[in-house]
């Protein structure tokens, strides 16, 4: 496993990492969250991500019986949590990042994880209601309290992100030191364009996450909606007419074929893509099966032999010597 810095931070993060999103808590019980966890810690991560709204904290239990039934070392790995869409309804307390809903959001996280601080907290979307200075003196006093170690931000714009760093320098405050975009083959937009410089420019990290497009880039919905997968889950729904569009359907086919001249599966070389932006500080790979984590953990061979004719071809089967996609 290799290890790469947090953005300017002084936390070291594998270059791939375990995510719990939609898998824990609904086809992820504890048993098999030990073993999968265990699994990728076994192989060198040592960075496992989560959110309070994943199954309204049932992620986070999850994760945090796993945790206590492992007991690791804690200097030995990171935990990530986020706040923002909230578990309940109340007005203060759901699509929100005001002062109120992450001091408490951060109680609850911590209980059901069963930890006394995690690692990293993300605000997981942008707040447009609240200023952007109450959110960074919010999660300034989180991480002055021990409650966490770092802060960070998930789908902000670069702009949104110069406010928080601008108002944490003149208040000196803990800046936030990484941003959670999405970032596959299919979606680029957040990684690229204006972000590029940011990146440059401010030394920001990115903990990426949907390497494989919700499986889409793993093959696995070429003959239809296979009844075990995610976008045959209840709730899922809206994710049919990604998995069955056509045009993206082709295009993994072509990628399906370039996997194959490199003797490796369709979803390592869709991770192995993402590890080559230098950008780029872990990528969060997801699992349902501890066969899974250990196929995805492979990319990280693959990555080493994309060289740029390779890199070039596959630029060209997603068409971005084409056309430039659009934001979501």
């Amino acid at each position: 496993m290799n290890y790469r810095r947090l953005g300017r931070s002084g936390i070291k993060i594998s270059e791939l990492s375990l995510g719990s999103w939609v898998t824990f808590g609904t086809q992820v019980d504890t048993k098999a969250g030990i073993q999968m966890m265990s699994a990728a810690y076994d192989n060198g991560v040592n960075f496992f991500d989560n959110a309070e709204s994943y199954e309204n904290g049932e992620s986070e239990a999850v994760m945090g019986a796993a945790l206590r039934e492992l007991n690791w070392s804690r200097s030995s790995y990171l935990v990530s949590t986020k706040f923002y869409w909230g578990i309940n309804k109340g007005v203060n307390e759901r699509n929100t990042l005001n002062r109120k809903r992450l001091i408490e959001g951060i109680q609850g996280s911590l209980k059901r994880l069963q930890l006394e601080y995690v690692d990293l907290i993300y605000c997981h979307r942008p707040d447009p209601e609240t200023p952007i200075e109450e959110t960074c003196w919010a999660m300034h006093n989180i991480i002055e309290k021990g409650q966490a170690l770092y802060w960070a931000t998930s789908e902000w714009s670069a702009q949104e992100i110069t406010a928080a760093l601008e108002i944490a320098e003149r208040h000196h405050l803990h800046k936030p030191v990484t941003e959670q975009p999405i970032y596959n083959l299919f979606k680029r937009h957040r990684l690229s364009g204006d972000y590029v410089r940011f990146y440059k420019d401010y030394g920001y990290g990115a903990t990426t996450w949907s390497p494989l497009a919700s499986g889409l880039l793993t093959g696995k919905y070429k003959g239809g909606i296979p009844k075990n997968s995610r976008a045959a889950l209840k709730g899922y729904e809206w994710l049919v007419p990604r998995m069955t569009d056509k045009e993206k359907l082709q295009r993994v086919e072509a990628l399906d074929a370039l996997a194959k001249e490199l003797n490796c599966s369709l979803a390592q070389l869709a991770i192995a893509w993402c590890l080559k932006n230098p950008f780029v500080s872990t990528v969060i790979t997801g699992a349902s099966r501890v066969e899974q984590v250990h196929e995805n953990l492979k990319a990280g061979d693959i990555a080493p032999r994309l060289t740029p004719e390779i890199m070039g071809r596959i630029d060209h089967i997603f068409g971005y010597d084409e056309v430039v996609e659009e934001e979501d």
